[in-house]
């Protein structure tokens, strides 16, 4: 089986030539999948994606026309593909649901760390000469309450970090998860409970038309001030311009993101000699209490091997028996 992979960076490619090819032809590119550049897929029955790749409908049938046959996404999330239509079209979808989800959960509590302590603004001030700590004061993070949005596997690795440290955990999510309750106190409640006791509120939850845009002003209104919000989920989960606003009010007192709805044009890119066009982006990244980071909490060792490893099989599964455990149905 001939594979295209798409978007393909010098932090991944390595990974995945080291990882046993069995039945397959792997050709790579930097270019991310749109419509100008689905063309580059003639000649191979699948190609394989990364979350800034745009598999809409109208890219998918003109893959389709040129062949493909099956698509395998590098990711856990899906939100970039339209796999109603693939599945219309008769394009096989598969992704990777677990790799490592320590990577994302770990760095959901650097950013907290970071942002509590004061760790980047001290650091800012130390290069410019001033030693003094008044404006470097944070808090306690055991007997705090942690709100923690969706408990999949990724979520339940924050959960069970933050009860390391002695936080009371609350949670948000349509599924309880019934083996995470048994393991540490976990209470769950409804969003708008949860946003109105947390003094932390970390988002693990997918991005699906329900919860598109779930935080906007009138949950964020709901919180605590001065409130710490993290999202190493999807962008597109929080409303960014009623965020900037929960930033100017102080009802949010800080705000750690390692995504943002429109980062698609922004992150992954050298940006080094040009100028932002985005008036949003600009105004979240002035902000000397928000700590962005461009969707990097995937960026481990583990969890890359184990991407390439299950994106190298699922494409295997196809080419020996026709079907993949991992297909998106």
């Amino acid at each position: 089986m001939k594979i295209l992979m798409y978007s393909i960076f010098a932090f991944d490619k390595s990974f995945i030539e080291n990882t046993p090819h069995g039945k397959l032809e792997i050709e790579y590119t930097d270019k991310s999948l749109n419509e100008d550049t689905a063309i580059l897929a003639k000649g191979f029955e699948g190609i394989a994606l990364f979350t800034a790749d745009d598999a809409s409908d109208v890219v998918l049938e003109k893959l389709y026309l040129l062949g493909i046959r099956y698509i395998a996404l590098r990711s856990v999330g899906y939100d970039h593909i339209n796999i109603i239509k693939a599945r219309a079209l008769g394009i096989k979808v598969a992704n990777v649901p677990a790799y490592s989800p320590y990577s994302v959960a770990e760095h959901a509590v650097a950013l907290l760390m970071a942002l509590n302590r004061k760790i980047t603004l001290g650091q800012k001030l130390m290069q410019m000469g001033d030693y003094r700590l008044d404006k470097l004061i944070g808090f306690d993070l055991h007997g705090k309450k942690v709100g923690v949005i969706g408990t999949g596997k990724i979520g339940t690795a924050f959960a069970k970090i933050m009860h390391g440290f002695g936080c009371q955990i609350l949670a948000y999510d349509p599924q309880i998860n019934e083996e995470l309750s048994k393991q540490i106190n976990i209470s769950y409640s409804t969003l708008e409970e949860l946003c109105k006791n947390s003094d932390v509120i970390s988002v693990h939850c997918p991005l699906n038309s329900e919860t598109k845009y779930m935080f906007h002003k009138s949950y964020f209104n709901m919180m605590k001030k001065g409130v710490i919000f993290i999202n190493t989920a999807r962008g597109s989960v929080v409303n960014t311009e009623d965020l900037i606003m929960a930033l100017k009010s102080g009802k949010i007192g800080a705000a750690g993101l390692d995504v943002y709805e429109k980062e698609k044009n922004i992150f992954f890119g050298n940006h080094m000699d040009k100028k932002f066009e985005d008036n949003l982006y600009t105004i979240l990244r002035a902000f000397p209490n928000v700590l962005i980071t461009g969707h990097q909490g995937f960026l481990t060792n583990e969890a890359l091997q184990g991407i390439a490893n299950t994106t190298i099989a699922n494409f295997n599964a196809w080419a020996y028996a026709g079907i993949c455990e991992n297909e998106i149905n």
